[in-house]
């Protein structure tokens, strides 16, 4: 409720509201979780469910109609809604930690029939496995737009933020600094100076024991997937009025083996505003590729706008069941214990004392 207080009500009293604005948010929140999809559904399965509702909801005029739940829902503004919510789920799925990746793609079937196709932002926590947030664009060549409105809805402090080469841009850099977190960069054309001068410092410095190594190598799905990593200090060779505190400059050497068949060639660079380790940035460099299927795998909930929803699905721990996230939605229709767990909800009696 804290949280949902930041979004506005755009209704006048003066036409005489029946119903709690806040009270309303949370029976369509715990409805989009327990499989409805539509304004006719969430209104529907909480008329069913008023008396498990009213454990956590004074519901003084009862559950609102499908009318009243369409006419507020088109008056909301979808930024603010959209804010709250992920305040509220970060602080049921728990503390983030490690990195965020950041990453565009068009939504796959989305161009069908002539229309222009979805393209998407995603904020990828790569330890929990969820999307923190999405940012709709016009086309991909707006990514460098979109990623520092993404950035400003985040909390970000304390961790490492991977962003491909695309979104290595000096305003993103220290835009992430300064909201206190860290930066993982990748770095190509783009910035040629700045390629040649990291390209440089690693052939100059290919035999010196300064540099960090760390190889890795695994089975996956039938084939053998590696990196080989370098990390070197940046100090005196990247110009930090640039670059922020930048402290690393990092070289991967990606391998990929299927058979007896051999992936090309495709060294990778990168700068860090952390002091990372060549184990280190082999990790951050893996964990990155976590976002690549985020707006394919999760098509429909970018269409149904049920991320967040899936993200609290998916951290539900006790859930030890292998279903999708269909089956478990349909799960938390059915059961109530499940709705409290996920959604962190606590009866009326208790908050009384």
């Amino acid at each position: 409720m804290c949280c949902l207080r930041e979004v506005n009500d755009a209704r006048r009293p003066s036409n005489g509201t029946l119903h709690d604005f806040q009270e309303i948010l949370v029976i369509a929140m715990a409805g989009a979780l327990s499989d409805c999809d539509t304004i006719e559904d969430i209104a529907y399965w909480g008329r069913r469910k008023e008396t498990w509702l009213r454990k956590f909801l004074v519901l003084k005029n009862g559950i609102p109609s499908k009318k009243t739940f369409l006419r507020v829902f088109r008056a909301l503004d979808p930024k603010q809604v959209e804010v709250a919510f992920r305040r509220w789920v970060a602080g049921v799925v728990g503390a983030l930690g490690g990195s965020v990746a950041f990453d565009g793609k068009a939504v796959r079937v989305s161009g069908s029939g002539g229309e222009t196709a979805i393209h998407m932002v995603s904020a990828f926590a790569t330890e929990l496995a969820i999307v923190l947030g999405q940012e709709k664009l016009a086309s991909k060549s707006n990514e460098i737009t979109a990623i520092p409105e993404l950035l400003k809805a985040l909390y970000i402090k304390g961790l490492l933020v991977t962003i491909d080469a695309m979104g290595c841009q000096k305003t993103i850099a220290r835009q992430i600094t300064d909201q206190g977190g860290d930066y993982l960069l990748a770095v190509k054309g783009k910035q040629p100076t700045l390629l040649e001068a990291i390209e440089t410092e690693f052939i100059d410095q290919y035999q010196s024991e300064a540099v960090d190594r760390h190889r890795q190598a695994r089975n996956s799905h039938g084939r053998i997937v590696g990196q080989i990593a370098s990390v070197l200090p940046a100090q005196g060779l990247v110009d930090l009025a640039d670059w922020p505190k930048c402290q690393t400059i990092g070289l991967v050497d990606p391998l990929r083996k299927v058979g007896d068949k051999e992936s090309n060639f495709e060294r990778r660079y990168y700068i860090s505003s952390r002091a990372l380790t060549a184990e280190e940035l082999v990790a951050a460099v893996r964990g990155h590729c976590g976002v690549e299927s985020v707006p394919q795998a999760h098509r429909k909930e970018v269409q149904y706008g049920l991320t967040n929803c899936g993200d609290l699905i998916r951290r539900d721990t006790t859930d030890k069941t292998k279903a999708s996230l269909r089956l478990k939605r349909r799960k938390a229709a059915r059961d109530g214990d499940v709705r409290i767990n996920r959604l962190g909800l606590i009866a009326l009696c208790e908050t009384r004392f």
